[in-house]
């Protein structure tokens, strides 16, 4: 019976280990970078859109440096015993962003406030916009390779910071051209939608399983269990 190998070498583990490391540090300082700069366009602008951007870029730096903690240490195994505490919070920040976008989503159809035109903040919300996929998808490449959940369910977070950019920026770009105060809002409760999903997942570790050990098995039974991609021992959830 042939016997295959699952999962990435110890050897690819540890050099995914440190990619995660590196994404994950980027991801915290372009993150406090942005929170710094949107809450206080948002402040001089009253735009309290921008503001949730803000407090949006601090939820995500909690999230990323849950990963962090994951990760530094330096054995496999006290990194998979992590993994659980990690997600947990994760699923938290994905929970108090949704919180926090539906309130402001719902306080901005309701005409509270009057946001003034902000070119500042226009700019982060592009940079933003330009930078985060890339982020992203490196860390969630990474963390499927290496089957971490974790990784790939903070990288869910870096997503969801884009389409909150996006949305930021059509929401400031109408405001500022056209006047159109709802645009944004009526985007941004779909956004708070998708966060509250992504937590639930997060929270459960659902996901596809992919291989976490370097092991022999059977070939046939390999096959199977990716098929069905059924949580199996030796594996974990990282959709």
């Amino acid at each position: 019976m042939a016997a295959i190998s699952l999962g990435p070498s110890p050897a690819r583990r540890d050099a995914l280990a440190r990619r995660i490391r590196l994404l994950v540090a980027a991801t915290i300082t372009y993150n406090v970078i942005e929170a710094v700069v949107a809450l206080t366009a948002g402040t001089i602008a009253s735009s309290t859109a921008l503001v949730g951007f803000g407090l949006d870029s601090v939820i995500e730096v909690s999230s990323a440096a849950a990963v962090a903690w994951q990760f530094s240490a330096r054995d496999h195994t006290v990194r998979d015993a992590r993994e659980k505490t990690t997600l947990r919070i994760i699923a938290v920040s994905f929970f108090a962003l949704a919180t926090y976008v539906a309130v402001d989503a719902v306080r901005a159809l309701t005409g509270t406030g009057e946001a003034e035109r902000s070119i500042l903040g226009i700019v982060i919300a592009a940079l933003s916009l330009a930078i985060m996929p890339f982020l992203s998808a490196a860390q969630r490449r990474a963390g499927r390779e290496l089957g971490s959940a974790s990784a790939v369910a903070d990288s869910k977070q870096t997503l969801l910071c884009t389409y909150l950019s996006a949305i930021l920026l059509v929401g400031l770009v109408l405001n500022a051209t056209l006047g159109w105060s709802w645009a944004d809002p009526i985007a941004a409760l779909v956004i708070a939608a998708i966060a509250v999903k992504e937590g639930r997942d997060a929270w459960q570790g659902k996901g596809c399983c992919a291989p976490t050990a370097h092991a022999e098995a059977p070939a046939r039974t390999a096959t199977a269990e990716v098929g069905a991609c059924s949580c199996t021992p030796g594996r974990t959830c990282c959709a």
